[in-house]
């Protein structure tokens, strides 16, 4: 996320909210102007980790996509087995140009780029808040190591 703009929206999936959440690194995302979970994101986030939504920290735009997607999202997201949120979330950044993904799916992140579109993860915006200095690199190195312990976030 090095040369992210905090005034581009940002646009969330479902597992780096919960993933931050878990972190205790929701105030990451506060210096975005805006931050939006697709409808069906919010509904699996409201299902694994209600906690997340509840932040004052950083104010979250619960969004409803448009009609249909692309022909071409419709595809890529059948033959990479996307679930609903994914594929809202891939939805509402064809929507929205020069929004920033993130989501910390393998496949919706190959269907991201194929799409052209910038896409980061949960450990993205944890080295961001160092280069922001939003974290000390002891600190950030802590997170990091931390991951396994604290987090559902699987890190190969």
């Amino acid at each position: 996320m090095a040369g992210t703009d905090p005034t581009r929206p940002l646009i969330c999936d479902a597992g780096p909210l919960i993933h931050l959440d878990e972190l205790g690194c929701w105030d990451l995302l506060r210096d975005f102007a805006e931050v939006r979970v697709p409808q069906a994101v919010w509904a699996e986030v409201q299902r694994h980790r209600p906690s997340a939504l509840r932040h004052r920290t950083v104010k979250l735009r619960r969004v409803t996509s448009s009609p249909e997607a692309a022909p071409e999202l419709i595809h890529l997201a059948q033959a990479f087995l996307l679930d609903v949120g994914e594929l809202e979330a891939l939805r509402l950044m064809q929507q929205s140009p020069g929004a920033i993904l993130l989501t910390d799916d393998a496949a919706a992140r190959l269907v991201a780029e194929r799409l052209a579109c910038e896409v980061h993860g949960t450990i993205g915006v944890v080295v961001r808040a160092l280069r922001r200095q939003q974290r000390t690199k002891r600190q950030v190195l802590n997170l990091r190591r931390s991951v396994p312990r604290r987090s559902s976030l699987f890190i190969e």
